[in-house]
């Protein structure tokens, strides 16, 4: 059963026409390659995808850059002639603007103002009297911005000040009721009253006077 013709239309399914000029480009690369070698010819084929994507053969005997020449030289023509051309006109406009905001440059920082009419000083104050409302409005933002930006960072210090004050008075209230560290001249102990799990350790150090003139010495005093 041969083979039904293919119908030479765009095909409409994006990825069935990318598999299709991947395997035709690879054909057609491979006859260039075949027909470079049987008939010694110089063969150079360039092919852009949908996507954009560059491919290229050239025969290994020659350059892109010789088959270029060659070809101009083969029509009589310059390929490249009016690119030039067009590269020139544009780089003339660029030196064009270029002169022009120098000139306003100088002009703004009060030179070059010999040869300016009377009405190109008026646009030339305008112009600097837009420009300098332009930098006060913009200075102002910035001000204003950095301004905000301290002001919520005080407020949040702040915040977090207060936050540390209430927990710091916390935990000052819990050490009034709770357990004693053994540091320096306190020693810990472990007393158990009413069942609760609470522990209370307290000593006096030696000679510490009580309300009868007396002292305890070094003997503890427990709390029940």
């Amino acid at each position: 059963m041969g083979r039904g013709k293919i119908e030479i239309k765009r095909i409409e399914n994006s990825t069935n026409r990318q598999v299709t000029y991947s395997k035709r480009r690879n054909g057609i690369f491979k006859k260039a390659q075949e027909l470079t070698v049987l008939c010694d010819a110089k063969v150079s084929l360039i092919m852009f995808s949908n996507t954009g994507k560059f491919h290229e053969f050239i025969s290994p005997t020659i350059t892109t850059k010789k088959m270029f020449d060659q070809y101009q030289k083969a029509l009589g023509i310059d390929l490249w002639s009016t690119h030039y051309e067009r590269m020139q006109e544009h780089l003339g406009k660029l030196r064009e603007i270029n002169n022009k905001l120098r000139r306003d440059i100088r002009q703004r920082m009060g030179e070059d103002l010999n040869d300016v009419s009377i009405l190109e000083l008026r646009d030339l104050e305008e112009r600097m009297a837009s420009a300098l409302e332009f930098v006060r409005d913009r200075k102002y933002h910035v001000i204003k911005t950095q301004t905000e930006t301290c002001r919520k960072k005080v407020r949040n210090l702040e915040e977090r000040h207060g936050d540390l004050l209430l927990e710091f008075e916390a935990k000052c209230e819990d050490l009034q009721y709770g357990l004693v560290e053994n540091e320096g001249d306190y020693e810990s102990a472990i007393t158990i009253a009413n069942g609760a799990s609470n522990l209370y350790a307290f000593r006096l150090q030696h000679g510490h006077p009580t309300a009868n003139g007396g002292g305890f010495g070094s003997h503890e005093l427990r709390l029940a």
